[in-house]
């Protein structure tokens, strides 16, 4: 993860903790789709306690050969009072928030610390943990 031979400015490691806001699962635009694998999908199927099929059927959109949560506005269809309804099987695009790889230049992760407020909060998330979640994140879409 060298960029040109220099360290990342997220090397140092990174503080940040969910603060419950919601404010990452209401939309910005394209930036508001959240995508499926079908480990994802079967996740959240036993989660809600319906079969895979079911969950998909009421829940999920194919955009070009790939799933996501259906649009029903800017809320996650899940978000209630400012809190994910399914939070122990919520997919992997949620899980690594706010460690995407398209966040994690020094200009990204400032737009996102001006609308998350667990961005310079709590302990500091070590370099390796964040590579960690990045792969997980990356071998995830890949498998859209």
């Amino acid at each position: 993860m060298e960029k040109s031979g220099r360290s990342a400015w997220w090397h140092g490691g990174v503080r940040f903790q969910c603060q419950g806001s919601g404010k990452c699962c209401v939309s910005r635009g394209a930036v508001g789709n959240v995508w499926l694998t079908l480990a994802d999908r079967q996740r959240l199927a036993r989660t809600l306690g319906l079969p895979t099929a079911t969950f998909t059927r009421r829940y999920c959109e194919r955009v070009d050969d790939q799933w996501r949560i259906r649009d029903s506005g800017p809320d996650c269809t899940f978000l209630k009072d400012r809190g994910c309804s399914v939070y122990e099987g919520r997919p992997t695009q949620c899980r690594t928030w706010p460690f995407w790889p398209e966040n994690m230049g020094a200009k990204q992760w400032t737009a996102v610390a001006a609308f998350c407020p667990g961005v310079g909060q709590g302990p500091v998330i070590p370099r390796e943990r964040i590579e960690a979640v990045l792969r997980e994140q990356r071998e995830s879409t890949a498998q859209l």
